[in-house]
């Protein structure tokens, strides 16, 4: 008996804008024609959750961050990395509610602070960071943090006054910015970081030169050119996807080594 070809398992973090049924309805059909594969998409709560599944190979490739990225980059190979607004970068935001004045995380001292995720650089590496340039830990600078385990949930925090400020991917406040305006306008960015690699698609390095992922690359490069993969970078408000560098990331791993160096 023939067994049947294993589904291409792609994962995606909460770095991916939402959870929207129409966008990933049109990611999965476009993936599988332009692969000639049953492409399988997986869905988890936090990045540990997906990073664990890709490093271990339990998925084929997967939508993550520079953070993990960095973290894993022995046991990680880059396949692609987005390109937004003419960019392969993007940058962190620290936002507050709307009409608040400041310029600098020194004017956040002793709020409430929402985080995105534990792994997320945008939505807690830089701040961390941040405060390690100054030789402080968040617990010794905000009065409370927690996590939201989301962007979107970030922006939803302060703006309905849960966090008094939050630690936000930029790319995904300023999607919103376009999809939930009446959400975004109750939030301002305070401080908006240097430009840092975008978070890429990954594949656990003894998976690098299968055929699969070089079936995923060639689709996701050929995104553009199909009228499924166009609608499907409109949702996303993306260019396209491009090969590529790990130095794209060397900014987040030198905050990674700030951040140790505090202990």
């Amino acid at each position: 008996m023939v067994r049947a070809a294993q589904p291409f398992r792609f994962g995606l973090t909460p770095v991916f804008l939402s959870s929207d049924l129409e966008l990933l309805e049109a990611l999965q059909r476009y993936l599988s024609a332009a692969m000639g594969a049953d492409v399988q998409l997986v869905l988890k709560r936090t990045y540990q959750e997906i990073t664990s599944q890709l490093v271990s190979g339990l998925l084929d490739a997967a939508w993550i961050c520079g953070f993990p990225f960095i973290a894993y980059r022995r046991e990680l190979e880059l396949v692609a990395v987005p390109i937004w607004r003419g960019r392969m970068t993007y940058q962190s935001y620290l936002i507050v509610s709307a009409g608040r004045e400041a310029s600098a995380i020194d004017d956040l001292r002793g709020d409430i602070h929402a985080f995105s995720d534990p792994d997320s650089n945008s939505g807690y590496l830089v701040t961390r960071a941040l405060l390690a340039e100054r030789g402080i830990k968040a617990p010794d600078f905000f009065k409370r943090t927690f996590f939201t385990y989301g962007h979107r949930n970030v922006v939803r925090a302060v703006a309905a006054g849960l966090a008094q400020s939050g630690s936000v991917d930029g790319y995904v406040w300023e999607v919103m910015t376009e999809t939930e305006a009446e959400l975004t306008r109750q939030t301002v960015p305070a401080w908006r970081s240097d430009w840092m690699g975008f978070p890429p698609i990954a594949t656990a390095a003894n998976n690098a030169a299968t055929e699969g992922i070089a079936k995923l690359r060639k689709a996701l490069f050929a995104m553009p050119g199909d009228p499924v993969g166009r609608d499907v970078l409109g949702l996303l408000r993306l260019d396209g996807f491009a090969k590529g560098e790990p130095s794209l990331f060397d900014s987040i791993a030198r905050r990674v080594d700030l951040v140790r160096a505090l202990g």
